[in-house]
């Protein structure tokens, strides 16, 4: 060990004295290292240091003290931000009684007005660095106060103030704190601040706090088209007026968006919260603490999470739905589009750019104070209660089926694809005004391989009645060699893997033979879009092809009727009264010749299809159908058929 350390100390060099040790004053340490600080000197910690002044500003807001605040960016960068709050302390500072307090926090690291909770019963800046930091980042920093109807002044350079606190006269009808400040160049170089990111941070703290009016100014040059320059921002209804923006135009699963606030015990502070859950598309959950922005979570965010899927969970039991206790955090928030809010007193984040809250007690409050807000949600709404569970436990079915099936990409040049063996793929390589087959049997098979457009259609033959998913096990599902060729053949995954952009057809057509087994095969498939892939179904790619069941002949005319009905119409109205015709019936589409097949069902020009669709109002009311029909209660299925026996014709049954 002596040795190592002499072998290390010869090889230095160098001697290590107390001479080698450095102590940074002042402002030192933050230009040396800045990373500490604001996290680098790119472009995000460029745009920190206009996040930390207007913090301060949405402080006094948040206080009660401020109900403006003005930004602007001018040319050079410069960018000013202005409140009407109290306005900062400028009287000496009893610790330092030759400066001022405003000079005690703009020079001092870790000196501010939010340490002891006093001045501010909940806020953002918590660390007493945000002013001091971009002081010394600044090439230069000026501040202006309005208080008790007198105006005081001073400049920095670097940190470094340029003179002492001036009184620059009387003022009326003004009060509150301006601050103008240059990034320094040999901090951040050539950078500069984004226009358009500095207006998507005041609109959004305009959206957090309701009662402040932020109005934002730009020079014209640096004006676009989603960026004003000028414009007045305020938003009565807060978050929920920025969530009815997000989300314009998207369908939701329920009819109304679930928005509110709520104290906290103790008037410990308070949350605010909107959320949507997406028919389609993905999500996001912006979350916020004090009106910080929170892009990794944290503690509040867990209390949100936990209070949802706790509250959907005993509604399924209340229900007595007993898949609703699979449904988890994943399958409640990954369609979700929302945003909370918390304001809570003395929070702790994680690191100076508090991207993340740690505080323990979050969790605990915001998951109380939503809970029971949430229940009574869903019971003043049982038809929205009802979407939202079905929702949710349409998506923790495919996570739980579907984790382990694998993707199968659209072929390409580099790479040969193992598709199913019973495939016959078509020529074309992109999905675009492509159609897979779905038919029952080699037999029908063949007849569509031969009637097909090789260019366009594919065609996968199936072996029998396939696996009814609505009453199949998990491990079932996986087990199923018919289901495993048919995701294969589309691509484009199941459950949690699904990737509609991997999809290898434009369009899934089943055709099946038009009897009552055919009948079952489509209801079947159906059932597995349904569960499986109900983003195909939702998009309008399932179809059902309408072969014939008749083929009448006389005279050399052939006409194809649908079913039985439909032959007494054709004999009269194509064939004359005495004429003999000759009434062929199909056993199945196997037997029809590939020229009939392909006039009457696979032709675009000829045929006709249905599109599968799912009604997006009345989710619940198509899941409940779904589990009675094909699920696995006998029951149900019984009872469904009693109560719609009245409705039927009877010449329309094939039994």
């Amino acid at each position: 060990m002596n040795d190592l350390f002499s072998k290390g100390g010869a090889a230095s060099g160098a001697t290590y004295t107390a001479a080698d040790i450095e102590v940074l004053e002042g402002l030192e340490p933050v230009r040396r290292r800045p990373g500490m600080y604001i996290g680098g000197t790119d472009e995000n910690a460029l745009h920190h240091l206009a996040a930390e002044i207007l913090d301060n500003a949405m402080d006094e807001a948040v206080a009660g003290h401020a109900d403006r605040i003005e930004v602007t960016l001018e040319p050079g960068n410069w960018l000013t931000v202005r409140d009407n709050g109290r306005g900062i302390p400028t009287d000496p500072h009893p610790k330092f009684p030759k400066l001022s307090a405003l000079e005690v926090i703009f020079t001092t690291l870790h000196s501010g007005g939010k340490f002891s909770g006093k001045a501010y019963d909940t806020s953002g800046g918590l660390h007493g660095v945000g002013s001091s930091v971009v002081n010394a980042l600044s090439e230069r920093l000026e501040v202006e106060v309005a208080r008790d109807r007198t105006l005081f002044t001073q400049a920095y350079a670097r940190g470094k103030p340029l003179g002492k606190l001036k009184n620059a006269g009387a003022i009326h009808n003004r009060r509150g704190t301006t601050i103008r400040f240059k990034p320094d160049p040999e901090i951040f170089g050539r950078q500069e601040f984004s226009a358009a990111r500095l207006y998507r941070l005041c609109r959004s703290k305009a959206y957090l706090y309701r009662g402040v009016e932020i109005r934002w100014a730009c020079d014209p040059a640096l004006a676009k088209e989603e960026v004003p320059a000028s414009a007045v921002l305020h938003f009565p209804g807060g978050l929920a007026d920025f969530l009815a923006t997000a989300i314009e135009g998207r369908s939701q699963v329920t009819s109304t968006p679930y928005t509110g606030e709520a104290g906290f015990a103790d008037g410990a502070g308070r949350c605010e919260w909107a959320l949507a859950w997406l028919e389609q598309g993905d999500g996001f959950l912006s979350t916020y603490a004090n009106t910080i922005p929170t892009p990794q979570g944290g503690t509040h965010e867990a209390g949100l999470r936990a209070a949802l899927v706790k509250g959907l969970r005993a509604y399924g039991e209340l229900k007595k739905e007993k898949r609703a206790a699979s449904v988890t955090a994943e399958d409640l928030f990954g369609g979700m589009a929302g945003m909370l809010s918390v304001f809570i007193r003395d929070p702790q984040f994680q690191g100076q750019t508090k991207d993340k809250l740690t505080s323990p007690e979050a969790s605990r409050l915001v998951e109380a104070a939503l809970r029971d807000h949430f229940d009574h949600w869903l019971a003043g709404d049982p038809q929205t209660a009802d979407n939202l569970l079905a929702w949710a436990i349409e998506r923790a079915e495919e996570r739980i089926r579907r984790r382990e099936q694998k993707d199968t990409p659209r072929k390409s040049a580099t790479r040969k694809l193992r598709l199913p063996g019973k495939l016959a793929d078509c020529a074309r390589e992109s999905a675009e005004g492509t159609e897979l087959f779905l038919v029952e049997g080699d037999s029908a098979g063949g007849s569509a391989k031969q009637a097909r457009d090789r260019e366009t259609q594919a065609v996968l033959p199936l072996r029998g009645k396939i696996l009814n998913v609505a009453s199949a096990s998990a491990d079932k599902l996986r087990q199923n060699q018919e289901l495993k060729d048919l995701i294969e053949a589309l691509g484009c995954g199941a459950g949690d893997r699904f990737d509609i952009g991997r999809l290898r057809y434009g369009r899934v057509v089943i055709m099946t033979d038009a009897d009552v087994d055919g009948a079952h095969i489509a209801a079947l498939l159906m059932t597995f879009f349904y569960k499986e892939l109900p983003e195909l179904v939702r998009q309008g790619r399932v179809h059902l092809a309408q072969p014939p069941l008749y083929r009448l002949q006389a005279g050399g005319k052939s006409v194809y009727a649908m079913d039985d009905r439909d032959r007494e119409r054709l004999l009269k109205k194509e064939f004359k009264p005495n004429q003999k015709v000759e009434v062929s019936r199909f056993k199945g589409l196997g037997e029809m010749p590939p020229a009939s097949l392909k006039e009457t069902t696979m032709d675009p020009k000829k045929r006709t299809l249905l599109k599968v669709v799912l009604p997006p109002e009345d989710r619940a009311r198509t899941s409940e159908l779904m589990e009675a029909l094909m699920g696995r209660r006998p029951e149900l299925r019984f009872k469904f058929i009693q109560e719609q026996a009245a409705k039927l014709d009877t010449e329309d049954l094939d039994v």
